[in-house]
């Protein structure tokens, strides 16, 4: 059975994002629309081994994409994060919804860190010599996640907890985020300020799956260059 993937656009003249609606974290950007969802569509078997931690499946060698929904990114979009909340961000959230959201959010978390302690500290760098090694990259996430709560309306101070001898209180956090997640809703933004629930999760999702993905692949080696 074809499964349909509902992609929304941004687009801004330097990067867009495609991202499937539905699904939150799964989300890929590129130099042009055209690209972001080719970027997309290759990330479907990495995304697809996630949800299964969060109890669902994609068949992906059944999916048929479907733009349905295309407008203006805008700074944030050209820095490098999906910012545009869209008409399906803003749809209504059941109970059943809630808890999928907050699973799959849950997921890439359970990811994040799985992947975190089976890498080595020291990453590859980039051509350049830069990028970030395992610790400042969790580090970074736990920092992010701070703002991000700050978003949905949960107050409290800023905290050390990814240095944390137990991390309790990043593992605190991303509860109250959960419970955040959970709770149905009209689809307007919560606590009054600008992320719907939708969007919240997706772009939680997406920050932690992005640097887990990092993870992933600045652990392995580039490989010998044939000599000359």
């Amino acid at each position: 059975m074809t499964v349909r993937i509902s992609v929304t656009l941004e687009i801004t003249p330097k990067r867009s994002f495609a991202t499937a609606a539905d699904w939150p974290g799964w989300s890929r950007s590129g130099k042009s629309s055209d690209a972001a969802l080719a970027a997309l569509i290759e990330y479907a078997d990495r995304y697809a081994s996630l949800v299964v931690r969060a109890g669902e499946s994609i068949l992906t060698e059944d999916l048929e994409f479907a733009v349905d929904d295309t407008g203006d990114g805008n700074a944030t979009t050209e820095f490098g994060a999906p910012a545009r909340i869209t008409d399906l961000d803003r749809r209504a959230v059941t109970a059943d919804e809630g808890t999928r959201l907050a699973r799959l959010v849950g997921a890439a978390w359970v990811f994040l860190d799985e992947t975190a302690a089976t890498a080595p500290e020291s990453l590859r760098k980039g051509p350049r010599g830069g990028g970030r090694d395992t610790s400042m990259i969790l580090d970074h996430v736990a920092g992010a996640e701070q703002a991000y709560a700050r978003e949905i309306g949960i107050r409290r101070p800023p905290s050390d907890g990814a240095n944390s001898a137990d991390g309790s209180a990043t593992l605190a956090l991303r509860e109250a985020i959960l419970r955040v997640l959970r709770q149905p809703s009209d689809g307007l933004p919560i606590a009054g300020r600008r992320w719907t629930p939708r969007y919240a999760a997706h772009r939680i999702a997406w920050h932690v799956l992005d640097h887990a993905w990092e993870i992933e692949d600045r652990s392995v080696p580039e490989p010998d260059q044939p000599d000359a």
